[in-house]
């Protein structure tokens, strides 16, 4: 370990120097990838140097405590601190295997976020409206900015099928435990008899894709325009200002309405198209970091039924590590960590498994 963290140091000094070159501020796009590489080294960089200096400070203190004439208090109190950096010490070694662990290189990014109404016909779509609501407060939470880029409403107020984009940094490193099917039980307020209905959300996000990692050849794009349809005044339905972008190679097609002008609704299309095919992409040619990506814990299927939500028992069960919290309502007001946390904590001790085992393999071959 200590071996690989020589290296990572000496790459962190090399980004500091390299960035205060004059030329690379010519060059703004290469600047912005090392500071970016710079600032997500620093947190290791800093424990490391830290747990180096609790070493050094130990060897002296070791080395004090051994002279013979030295007052019994005063080594009394050598030992003491030789306790306590020895015990600091082991929580900064626990510390670095977890800064060490790999990183999902899409975590800084923001995300795409995608609801749908699954069974459960109109009860479905009114929870769909609900899990909205949640993660639109879980953002406003984080200081993240949100944007409708598709919206498909039902007459009663639920939500057939929602795209939003979700913009900030570490955005997609906390939603990506979102995706996946999300079960809800309760007693709809059309339900006579008080019978408890189950019926399901399917989540799915994905990290927003730039420009440089998918260009779009225009050739392989349809892009037509109509008029829009739904709330916002007189403006949305005189004009045809919504976009339908199909990608003409594999006939996926992404609509936009809910933007003012042609232009925004054609760029926000856009967006969610190469995030999907991106998505596509990626799913097809790397299928470890799908599973890595889709489903930190549990076995990366999409049709998983990852949390239930129980609104007699107020109650939320998140299937994939056991978690169950009857804290309902507060989940549902937007504070999500209290099981995106668990969640990031699991999947880091997973990795961390897999890593020493795989260290452990690799020493018995030796």
């Amino acid at each position: 370990m200590f071996e690989e963290l020589h290296d990572i140091e000496r790459r962190y000094e090399e980004l500091a120097h390299g960035m205060s070159a004059p030329d690379l501020a010519e060059n703004p796009t290469v600047f912005a990838q090392r500071m970016r590489e710079y600032k997500e080294l620093t947190p290791l960089i800093e424990t490391y140097r830290e747990y180096d200096r609790l070493c050094k400070e130990t060897s002296e203190l070791e080395s004090a405590a051994g002279q013979s004439d030295l007052e019994d208090e005063f080594k009394v109190m050598l030992q003491q601190e030789i306790c306590e950096n020895a015990r600091n010490k082991t929580r900064l070694e626990s510390k670095l295997r977890l800064l060490l662990l790999p990183k999902d290189l899409d975590d800084e990014k923001s995300g795409i976020l995608e609801i749908r109404a699954g069974a459960g016909g109109e009860e479905a779509a009114l929870f769909a409206h609900s899990l909205w609501r949640m993660y639109a407060m879980y953002a406003a939470k984080n200081g993240w900015r949100t944007n409708v880029i598709s919206l498909n409403e039902t007459e009663l107020g639920g939500v057939k099928e929602l795209v939003l984009a979700v913009e900030g940094s570490g955005v997609f490193s906390k939603l990506k435990f979102e995706s996946g099917v999300h079960r809800v039980q309760r007693v709809p307020e059309t339900e006579t008899q008080g019978r408890i209905h189950t019926s399901t959300v399917t989540v799915a996000v994905m990290p927003e894709a730039e420009e440089v990692e998918l260009s779009l050849d225009p050739k392989d794009l349809r892009i037509d325009t109509f008029r829009s349809s739904g709330a916002g005044g007189q403006h949305i339905n005189k004009t045809s200002s919504a976009i339908r972008v199909t990608y003409l190679p594999t006939g996926m097609v992404v609509e936009c309405q809910d933007q003012r002008s042609q232009r925004e609704n054609r760029e926000q299309a856009l967006k969610v198209l190469r995030s999907r095919l991106l998505q596509q992409k990626q799913e097809q040619y790397d299928a470890e970091y799908n599973a890595r990506r889709h489903s930190q814990v549990g076995t990366g299927d999409r049709s998983e039924r990852i949390r239930t939500y129980n609104f007699p028992q107020g109650r939320v069960t998140d299937h994939r590590i056991g978690l169950t919290i009857h804290k309902l309502d507060e989940v549902l007001d937007g504070n999500l960590d209290l099981v995106v946390e668990p969640l990031i904590l699991a999947d880091q001790e997973a990795r961390l498994r897999q890593r020493e085992n795989k260290e452990s393999d690799k020493n018995s071959k030796l």
